[in-house]
């Protein structure tokens, strides 16, 4: 039998994050093999054997395995009967009918009633079940802020007795029960409807392969153009970036944690169950501690600011880090829209912000004025100017103040746009930047202007280097809703501006269905390193550099109808394939419909199906 894989294009980890992978990774596909493994690209369903409720393939974007019927337990069990096992799926709640709903995972099933289970459920719970004859026995449960509509990747690893369950990559339960030695895997809903997808089974090396059968294999992916192996190639960063802005750290040990929670009060000792707020807990922080944000809605209507000075060190960073398993949401709607209101401003350095959702500011969501901060995870969306913007602290600050080695990673922006409809970007290092900040990972989409803006102008002079990788722009100039703005730029990637030349780096990025062009120089004058780069179906032009000395190699410009040639001055290094009125074989590979998702640990992968 054999296995469609989809058509998907990961990203080119950094020379840090391959390494991280050869000394994790690759230890465990070594005593590994892989046991089933279903996309569901093929159409079908092949190999799985349904018990109650309405079982389909259908398109959520991709093709998907969705149960559709809400009422009573419904199971889909496939494979052999196999003893160690890890079991993992992607997992999308649709609806619930009350509250004691669930969607999961099943591993070691004896039949439809009486297996293991790792289960999301509508209760906001993690739990891991033995279920025996359709009597539940809940081994253990924690609590996790569950969402319909949402993706989640459920992993239940089962080795001898020990049963141990992680959601996004993250451990949250184990247990120890020795009632089923052996068994199929399979998925679950009660009361509720899912889709799942990217299925795969991995047990003990040695076991021999079996997969869910395909009818008609889908198309193969290709790699980034100038990549010869994608999972594993890449430009190292270059000498001027910091090292401390490319190693992400691990969550850290609580120890002397502050908590802080929507209901919490700036006297409160800061307890998990006596939290403190944000704006308290930012100022009592010390370095090398972490702030947790329970999850819920934080409502400001003026700016959260981390102040100048508010600092921690290269090696012991303050932090300001979501709750496991939970989402807290900055909401800033009773703002006006002015260029003081900004949502949460990180203007100390060495801070280190993760898992929030910043939205709906007067100004930009996320603004970082401070150096060697890390932002990572964070989504910004529906602000009313730029979503996430780097720029000097105040108007008065030196070149040597400005922004400099700070690293924006694994973030989406989305849905930003201001009243004229001209100047909200998804992400921005603009106007007054220093050198060393890096975007890697990052998703930009359906923002009113530009995907990512490095403008330049006169009155300020030149920005530092900026250095954009491993990153995705679409849909800019046209919101979700479908509502454009007559003022908007509506590129991906907008590299410049008032002939001014600075030299950034911008490579292993997609550029797709943007509203003007792909790429642009937008007269920056000096030499932007354009490398393995992918553009496709941009309004106008994939890529117009109509000046410069840009040095492009490996790039590719892609076209599903006719469109304008692409403008190229600088140096044509070798191994690019523009768009002069027909496609590269290679663009074979960048047609049907676009998908995108983040990997666990936080790098992209896209497809075209």
């Amino acid at each position: 039998m054999t296995i469609a894989r989809k058509a998907r294009h990961v990203f080119l980890v950094g020379i840090i994050g391959a390494l991280a992978l050869a000394t994790q990774a690759l230890p465990l596909q070594a005593q590994s093999s892989t046991l089933l493994s279903d996309t569901f690209e093929d159409g079908n369903a092949d190999g799985w054997a349904t018990t109650g409720g309405s079982w389909s393939v259908v398109t959520d974007g991709s093709k998907v395995y969705q149960q559709s019927t809400v009422s009573g337990q419904s199971r889909s069990l496939a494979g052999s009967s196999w003893a160690d096992q890890t079991v993992e799926a992607k997992v999308k709640p649709l609806s619930f009918s009350g509250g004691s709903e669930y969607v999961g995972v099943i591993a070691r099933a004896q039949s439809a009633t009486s297996f293991y289970t790792l289960i999301i459920r509508n209760a906001n719970k993690i739990e891991l079940r033995r279920i025996s004859s359709g009597s539940t026995n809940t081994l253990t449960s924690v609590s996790f802020t569950v969402d319909t509509n949402t993706w989640y990747t459920l992993r239940l690893q089962v080795q001898g007795s020990t049963l141990t369950g992680y959601v996004n990559g993250t451990k949250y339960v184990t247990a120890t029960d020795s009632q089923y030695a052996s068994g199929q895997v399979g998925l679950v809903t009660y009361n509720g409807t899912a889709s799942f997808d990217d299925v795969s089974v991995t047990g003990a090396g040695g076991t021999t392969p079996t997969t869910v059968p395909t009818s008609t294999p889908t198309k193969t992916s290709t790699p980034v153009p100038g990549t010869a192996t994608p999972t594993r190639t890449a430009t190292p960063v270059t000498p001027t970036t910091v090292a401390t802005a490319t190693a992400i750290p691990a969550t850290p040990v609580p120890g002397s944690a502050i908590y802080a929670a929507p209901n919490g009060s700036d006297s409160a000792a800061g307890t998990i169950s006596a939290p403190t707020t944000l704006t308290s807990a930012i100022t009592r922080v010390a370095a090398g501690g972490i702030i947790y944000l329970r999850g819920g809605t934080y409502s400001y209507a003026t700016p959260v600011m981390i102040e100048r000075g508010n600092n921690g060190t290269s090696s012991a960073r303050k932090q300001l880090f979501a709750y496991p398993g939970e989402t807290p949401i900055l909401d800033f709607s009773a703002m006006a829209e002015l260029s003081t209101n900004r949502g949460l401003s990180v203007n100390g350095s060495y801070w280190h912000v993760k898992g929030l959702i910043v939205q709906r500011a007067g100004d930009n969501g996320v603004f970082v004025g401070g150096n060697n901060n890390i932002i990572e995870r964070v989504v910004t969306r529906y602000n009313r100017d730029t979503g996430l913007q780097l720029g000097r602290y105040v108007s008065t600050a030196a070149y040597a103040d400005w922004p400099a080695n700070n690293l924006i990673v694994s973030c989406e922006s989305h849905d930003n746009a201001d009243s004229d409809g001209e100047d909200a970007d998804g992400f921005a290092a603009k106007l007054t930047v220093g050198p060393g900040n890096i975007f890697r990972y990052d998703v930009s989409h359906n923002n009113i202007d530009d995907g990512w803006d490095l403008y330049t102008k006169s009155d300020t002079g030149a920005i530092g280097a900026v250095t954009i990788e491993n990153s995705i722009a679409y849909n800019n100039g046209t919101l979700s809703d479908g509502s454009t703005a007559g003022n908007g730029d509506r590129n991906g990637f907008k590299l410049g501006g008032e002939d001014i030349g600075v030299n950034h780096i911008i490579r292993n990025n997609l550029a797709y269905h943007n509203g003007k062009h792909g790429f642009t120089w937008n007269r920056n004058t000096g030499s932007i390193q354009m490398t393995s780069n992918v553009a496709v179906d941009s309004g106008e032009r994939n890529f117009t550099f109509e000046g410069g000395s840009s040095v492009f190699k490996g790039n590719l410009s892609c076209r599903t109808s006719s469109g304008s040639n692409d403008k190229i001055v600088g140096t044509d290094a070798g191994s690019n394939a523009w768009w002069m009125g027909s496609n590269a074989s290679a663009c074979s590979s960048y047609t049907g419909s676009f998908s995108w998702s983040f990997n666990s640990d936080g790098s992209l992968s896209y497809s075209f199906k």
